[in-house]
């Protein structure tokens, strides 16, 4: 009997996160993931994630010395992505220049313990470094060199601007990071597990989570999610919309998710992020948007006897919006925080590594025998 989407399937152990689906919960490594998001940093997450515990003052720095040696990308590479036509997908863009940093990494195809510990916190180190590439130089704009003195999330706005972000900023896009590093055995992680299984190197297995990662039934709904609040434009245009949307049939992104069957406990951090943001810049506009789709969304799914609730993707949209991101970057934000997730999954799927083959039930056809050529059609 086929599970359609493997489904409800046990395909790992893994100690690294936990999604109480029912309840609404997210853990990382026995840590609820409203602590992390409020009293860790991303980068104290990723040294969680890798290592198994939240680091000492010693490990921290340690740690952050090297994350900040290894954000500089290769000029070959960013002479890769100048190559790219402008019209290029952000995460299409994002895929080659992940794939390309492997031809540049002298440990590329060394699959001990060690060497992928260290091309973890490359590769994590790396992509907010040809995110911010990739969208200064499709609008014509050098890159800017990382910063030495900010952190990963705040080094991400610097380079893509050439400001330094102020601390609430800052703040905001640590905390992002942090909520989007892990998620379980999600479609984009499932993808790279399954190709460090065949014992391929550990930027195949990051490229393939990347591809994965950009459908929007994935990682791309967030983007999505914009597109629908500037669709609707207005405050006031919000239900009217929505209500006619629900009428045929469509749906409503940032809605709904395949694991969560309460609210996404990610989604009211972000909306209290949102919050902060618009009190502070005065554009109300876009939280005010997601604001009533969201009363609305209740009413009706209310009525059809049907809870849904926003996930992730609802309220990151209009956070990285306002914080000045176009809304066809937000996937990579996506991966820049998920790579340290990725990496961890690709470190512990090789600790007792099994090649993952599953089954297909054939439902076609049987007994056919085959004509000679001028007897077909």
């Amino acid at each position: 009997m086929s599970s359609r989407g493997l489904e409800g399937v046990v395909v790992a152990e893994t100690e690294l996160s936990k999604i109480y689906g029912e309840e609404g919960r997210l853990v990382y490594r026995g840590y609820e993931i409203e602590d992390l998001a409020e009293h860790a940093t991303f980068e104290e997450v990723c040294h969680l994630l890798w290592y198994g515990e939240l680091p000492t003052r010693e490990q921290l720095a340690a740690l952050n010395e090297r994350l900040v040696a290894d954000r500089d990308v290769n000029s070959e590479v960013i002479d890769i992505l100048r190559r790219l036509p402008p019209s290029t997908h952000p995460m299409a863009a994002l895929r080659t220049g992940a794939s390309a940093l492997a031809s540049f990494d002298p440990e590329a195809e060394d699959m001990s313990p060690e060497a992928n510990q260290r091309k973890a916190i490359r590769l994590t180190a790396k992509m907010p470094t040809l995110t911010a590439a990739i969208d200064r130089l499709r609008n014509g704009k050098e890159p800017i060199a990382p910063s030495k003195d900010l952190g990963l999330a705040a080094n991400f706005l610097y380079m893509l601007s050439g400001s330094e972000p102020d601390e609430l900023n800052a703040r905001i896009m640590d905390v992002a990071f942090t909520l989007h590093a892990e998620h379980g055995m999600n479609a984009s992680t499932f993808a790279a597990r399954v190709t460090v299984a065949t014992l391929s190197d550990m930027h195949s297995g990051v490229v393939s989570a990347i591809g994965t990662l950009k459908g929007p039934l994935h990682g791309g709904a967030n983007e999505r999610v914009m597109e629908m609040l500037k669709a609707i434009g207005e405050p006031e245009n919000a239900e009217p919309w929505v209500r006619a949307a629900l009428e045929r049939k469509e749906r409503i992104m940032g809605f709904g998710h395949r694991v969560y069957k309460a609210l996404d406990p990610r989604a009211p951090i972000l909306k209290k992020l949102a919050e902060e943001l618009a009190a502070k810049g005065g554009n109300t506009k876009w939280l005010e948007i997601s604001e009533r789709i969201q009363a609305v969304m209740r009413e009706e799914m209310g009525k059809r006897g049907k809870p849904i609730y926003p996930n992730v993707d609802f309220f990151s949209a209009s956070v990285y919006y306002t914080l000045g991101i176009p809304s066809d970057l937000f996937t990579n934000i996506f991966a820049c925080a998920r790579t340290a997730g990725w990496t961890a999954h690709i470190m512990e799927q090789l600790k007792d590594n099994r090649l993952i083959r599953p089954k297909a039930e054939y439902v076609g056809p049987l007994g056919k025998k085959v004509q000679p050529i001028e007897r077909r059609g």
